[in-house]
């Protein structure tokens, strides 16, 4: 097993071990996929990537991030979102969605307008929701606890979004639960204090989570594989850790969860975490070796000899790569190139391949 051999998942096979990981763009006009998303998407699969996961895409309008987010909360989002799937179709990669909600952390500025809080006056919107009712941060509103009505009309987003991406051709999905977002923050203790049986112990905890996954199974075919992004351990006394996540994958294993992304940190502000090359790989290994599931490893992975001995030395099914893949969408090509691997080089590029 190294970087470039194939990775069969059902009925998909990817041609190498190397994904594009979401990464949020907030390039959208009302959640439309556009020309942005046609190059920035098309061009990592023209570079080689066996694997292109869009960004998050929300599952109904006030769970986007941002105004600028991509959607999936309606049937006007299917055809822009096709259009790319089939060009990189073409370039013999796969097609990857992560649909998302971003429960108390939504209605946020972009990133390079501040990233802060936005009201109605600036384009937001107030109808934030989580599982109770704790701002995010200083500045942020206060959300709405999702009550049974909320709780039962979220998972059904979920799987209306999971059918809209099968329409679109999407050919991996991958439910978001990282972050601090809606599913991570029903997972933490730090922003989860219900009583009821969405709260407390660690099976009432997974239950939104466990019956997301069971509503979009319900509707994704058997024949495509399912992912599901965690954050492994929110990195603070009294949180989400690593032991939970264990667990947590063990019960996705059963319930039709082809591979665990592991990701961490985000459901409160100001954690201090240990970045550096490959800080979050041992999640990934770990979750493999006591959960008996594939996983995706991300963080800080930059070479390709690192990527490879990620693989190699089986912490990790895949490799998510992102900052290193908007630095160069042509990556994988350079390191086939490096690890004297066999190579996507399209034809078109042949020429100057080295």
């Amino acid at each position: 097993m190294h970087l470039f051999a194939p990775l069969t998942l059902r009925d998909i096979t990817l041609r190498n071990r190397i994904a594009v990981s979401p990464m949020c763009q907030y390039s959208s006009i009302d959640g439309l996929a556009n020309d942005w998303h046609f190059v920035h998407l098309g061009s990592r699969a023209v570079g080689g990537a066996g694997l292109v996961i869009f960004e998050a895409a929300a599952v109904e309008a006030r769970g986007r991030i941002s105004p600028q987010d991509l959607g999936i909360w309606s049937d006007a989002h299917i055809e822009p979102l096709r259009r790319i799937n089939d060009f990189i179709h073409r370039q013999e990669s796969v097609a990857g969605i992560q649909i998302a909600h971003a429960g108390r952390k939504a209605s946020t500025a972009r990133p390079w307008e501040g990233g802060g809080p936005l009201t109605e006056g600036e384009g937001g919107w107030a109808d934030s929701v989580a599982p109770s009712a704790l701002p995010f941060d200083a500045g942020y509103p206060v959300p709405e606890a999702l009550d049974e009505a909320g709780i039962a009309a979220t998972v059904q987003a979920f799987a209306a979004a999971a059918r809209r991406s099968l329409a679109a051709g999407f050919r991996v999905l991958e439910i978001h639960a990282a972050h601090g977002y809606l599913l991570h923050s029903f997972l933490s203790p730090l922003s989860n204090r219900r009583t009821d049986r969405w709260g407390g112990l660690f099976e009432n905890r997974i239950r939104l989570l466990l019956a997301v996954v069971e509503a979009v199974r319900g509707v994704w075919p058997e024949r495509l594989p399912l992912f599901v992004r965690i954050s492994a351990t929110d990195w603070t006394e009294g949180g989400w850790d690593l032991e939970q996540s264990v667990l947590l994958a063990q019960v996705l294993a059963r319930s039709g969860v082809d591979l665990i992304d592991c990701s961490s940190g985000g459901v409160i502000p100001g954690v201090r975490i240990p970045a550096g090359p490959g800080y979050q790989t041992r999640f990934a290994e770990r979750i493999r070796a006591e959960a008996d599931m594939l996983t995706g490893a991300v963080g800080q992975i930059t070479s390709a000899e690192q990527a490879d001995h990620i693989v190699r030395t089986g912490q990790a099914d895949l490799v998510l790569i992102g900052r290193q893949l908007l630095r160069d969408p042509y990556w994988p090509l350079k390191a086939a190139v490096e690890l004297r691997a066999p190579g996507p080089w399209p034809e078109q590029y042949q020429r100057a391949k080295p």
